[in-house]
């Protein structure tokens, strides 16, 4: 039978597929939670991968070799992201006999009541007892964070003029296309901003930009008081953000749209081709609240109160953690 330790031995599991994006939402809530946490990646194979998160049997035969261990001693608490973590998160729960107290972020794809807590974003459109929607995505970022890192790369832009726009540029993905064309647009755009305002430019592509769209922007900026990152380390995200006056970001990205509306900046969205109801949803709510306007070659000026998802999610999970604790061994 399982029991309760005490809060001083209390510890944590980040479970997911090792995708970026929701290895980074587990990992947010984590350090808000504050509980010593080790990052587990999992990596299911077919047939397991074709079924329902939750008619999975035997997960744990699922696991390919580069997956990290599924077994005891349990956690106190298991925070999991993705589809593909969820059999795994269900399993802990059933095999701690409840000790463990298992959140999921995003939609599980499966019965909610199967976890202690779920942290859906609003366009989800979940409910249920154990629901706490979230305007976005969790994030990292924090006003401690950001000063850190904005004072590390201060004087790698120390010769940019001010305001220093940040400029947060995606790719082509399952719902939106970047086009050479909408790059090129961008870059014109770009260049205006410098010799008409100027402005100064630091730019930070993904992996997901391709080279082309990349060296489209270098040629474009050239000459100009602008810095593109080039894939480097250390990475510049978070310096840059700190940095920002106002950043203009792709849309394809609801977690780039979400941390550059965590800083309360201006954010200026550039709508890429495509989209879904999903996206969709995401940016008109954030637009409403009056985090975001669309870019349209122009820089505006307005503040606002970022939300702090992830500090009401953490709460509630201390909330769940001190029911536990109160229960006899």
């Amino acid at each position: 039978m399982a029991t309760n330790p005490s809060a001083e031995t209390r510890d944590c599991w980040v479970v997911t597929p090792g995708h970026a994006g929701m290895e980074n939402q587990a990992i947010a809530l984590a350090e808000a939670v504050g509980l010593p946490f080790v990052v587990k990646r999992v990596h299911p194979r077919p047939p397991w991968t074709w079924l329902p998160p939750g008619w999975w049997p035997r997960p744990l035969a699922a696991l390919g070799h580069d997956s990290d261990p599924i077994a005891p001693p349990w956690p106190d608490l298991l925070i999991s992201c993705g589809r593909r973590a969820v059999p795994y998160a269900r399993w802990v729960k059933r095999h701690s006999g409840g000790a463990t107290t298992t959140v999921h972020i995003q939609n599980p794809q499966s019965r909610l009541s199967a976890f202690d807590l779920v942290a859906p974003p609003r366009h989800d459109h979940l409910r249920g007892a154990n629901v706490v929607e979230t305007e976005a995505s969790l994030h990292r970022i924090t006003p401690e964070r950001l000063a850190a890192a904005a004072a590390d790369f201060a004087p790698q832009l120390a010769h940019l003029p001010r305001p220093l726009v940040v400029v947060l540029i995606g790719g082509s993905n399952s719902c939106y296309e970047l086009t050479a064309v909408a790059v090129s647009a961008l870059a014109e755009q770009l260049r205006s901003l410098c010799l008409e305002l100027g402005v100064g430019l630091a730019v930070t592509p993904s992996r997901r930009t391709g080279a082309d769209n990349v060296e489209t922007l270098r040629r474009a900026l050239e000459g100009l008081p602008a810095v593109i990152w080039d894939f480097q380390e250390p990475n510049p995200y978070f310096g840059f953000l700190g940095l920002a006056d106002a950043l203009i970001v792709t849309s394809d990205s609801v977690n780039m749209v979400t941390e550059a509306c965590a800083t309360g900046k201006p954010v200026h969205v550039l709508h890429l081709a495509g989209g879904n109801r999903k996206f969709n949803e995401f940016h008109a709510s954030m637009r409403q609240a009056g985090y975001t306007r669309p870019f349209q070659g122009v820089l505006e000026d307005w503040r606002y109160q970022p939300a702090d998802d992830v500090a009401k999610i953490a709460a509630r999970v201390h909330d769940l953690l001190a029911v536990k604790e109160k229960r006899p061994a």
